[in-house]
C-alpha cells in the first residue's frame, strides 16, 4: 500500500502515511482495511473511505468464496487432503514466526513479557480471549499506577462478557452475524490474533468447525489476496452456504466503516496519552500470547508425523530468510500433493 499511495501515485507524504499507520494500531479490527479505508478517508472523505473499503474487502472475499465452494466439493477428495496436508504445518510456522517477530517489539520489558505468558496459560485452560485482553490492558495500567486503572481493572470482566452467551449448537444467519460481528468490533492485533477468536467461537463455543477445518480455513485466507480477515467468508460458507459468507463478510468487517468513521480522527491521540498508552501495550501483550496459545493448540492438528514436523521447522526457517509466505505455502501443498501420489 505504501508504494501504491506514496511513491506510485504520491497521494500521502511520507509522513503522513505513517501517522495514518499508527492511527490504525490503536483501533480494534482488520488493520489492512482500516489502513485503506484511512487512505480514503484522507483523500475523499467518507464517500472516499466507503470506496476505499470496500475495493480493498470485495476482491479477497469473491476469492476466498469461490475457493470456499471449492473446498466444500472437493476437499475431502484425496487430492484436497493431500494439498492441505502440506499446507497446515507452514500456516503454523507462519503464526509463530509471526509472534517471534511482533514480540521483539511488542514485549520489551519483564511486565509485558509476563503478561503474554500469563495469558498463554490461562489461554490453555479455557479463559475467555475478551476477559485475557481486557485483563492485559488493566494489568498495564494498575502496575502504572495510571489514574483511572482501577476502575478499569474492576470493569474488565463485564466487558470480556460480550458475546459470552453466544453458546449454540443451531447453525443460525442472525447469530453467525452477531459472533463475527463482535470479534471484529473486540479484536486487536495482527490478523493472526484473529485464529484465536475464531477457534474460541466456531470450535469450543458454538462446535459449528473443527480444528482441522479453522487450519484449512486459516490457510485460504493466507494464500489468497487481500485482508487475513476474509477467513470469515470462508467461514460462513462452510456453516451456511453462499448466505453464511455474505452474513459473516459484513458483519466482520461493519465495524472497521463504523469506527474508522466515528474515531478516525480522534485515535491518534490515544497513543500521547499515557492510560490509553498503557492499556495499548498491554492489549498489544495479551494478544501475543493469544496467538501463542492457539498456535501451540492447532499445533497438534497440523502436525502430526514427522514430515509434517519438517515441513514446519523447514518453513520457519525460511520465514526468518524472508522468503514469502506465499510460496512456503504453494511449497507446503505440492510436498503434500506429491506425498499423496506417493503414498
Amino acid at each position: 500500500m505504501r508504494r501504491e499511495v506514496v511513491e506510485r501515485r504520491r497521494w500521502l507524504s511520507e509522513q503522513r502515511f505513517a501517522d495514518l499507520l499508527g492511527i490504525t494500531n490503536l483501533l480494534p479490527g482488520p488493520n489492512s482495511t482500516e489502513l485503506a479505508m484511512h487512505v480514503g478517508l484522507d483523500r475523499a472523505g467518507r464517500a472516499g473511505l466507503m470506496v476505499a473499503g470496500l475495493a480493498f474487502i470485495l476482491p479477497a472475499a469473491v476469492i476466498v468464496g469461490l475457493l470456499a465452494a471449492a473446498y466444500v466439493a472437493a476437499g475431502s477428495s484425496p487430492v484436497g487432503i493431500s494439498l492441505l496436508y502440506g499446507v497446515k504445518p507452514v500456516i503454523i510456522a507462519i503464526v509463530a514466526v509471526a509472534i517471534l517477530q511482533l514480540a521483539r517489539t511488542a514485549l520489551r520489558g519483564p511486565l509485558r513479557l509476563l503478561i503474554a505468558l500469563a495469558v498463554v496459560v490461562l489461554a490453555l485452560i479455557g479463559v475467555n480471549e475478551l476477559l485475557l485482553l481486557a485483563g492485559g490492558a488493566a494489568a498495564m495500567a494498575l502496575v502504572r499506577g495510571l489514574p483511572g486503572s482501577t476502575w478499569l481493572a474492576r470493569s474488565a470482566l463485564p466487558l470480556s462478557l460480550v458475546g459470552a452467551g453466544l453458546a449454540a449448537t443451531a447453525v443460525s444467519l442472525p447469530l453467525l452475524f452477531a459472533t463475527f460481528l463482535k470479534i471484529g468490533a473486540t479484536m486487536y492485533g495482527s490478523g493472526y490474533v484473529l485464529v484465536a477468536f475464531l477457534r474460541a467461537d466456531f470450535v469450543d463455543r458454538l462446535g459449528w468447525i473443527t480444528d482441522r477445518q479453522l487450519l484449512d480455513a486459516v490457510a485460504i485466507g493466507q494464500v489468497t489476496p487481500g485482508p487475513l480477515f476474509t477467513t470469515a467468508t470462508f467461514i460462513g460458507y462452510l456453516v451456511a452456504g453462499p448466505a453464511g459468507a455474505v452474513v459473516a463478510t459484513i458483519g466482520i468487517f461493519l465495524p472497521a466503516f463504523a469506527l474508522v468513521a466515528l474515531f478516525g480522527g480522534l485515535a491518534a491521540q490515544m497513543r500521547e496519552r499515557p492510560l490509553t498508552a498503557a492499556l495499548l501495550d498491554g492489549i498489544t501483550a495479551a494478544a501475543l500470547g493469544l496467538m501463542a496459545a492457539v498456535s501451540l493448540e492447532l499445533g497438534s492438528a497440523a502436525i502430526v508425523d514427522p514430515m509434517t514436523l519438517g515441513l514446519a521447522l523447514g518453513a520457519a526457517i525460511l520465514l526468518l530468510y524472508r522468503v514469502p509466505s506465499v510460496w512456503i505455502v504453494v511449497a507446503g501443498a505440492l510436498i503434500g500433493l506429491a506425498r499423496g501420489f506417493l503414498v
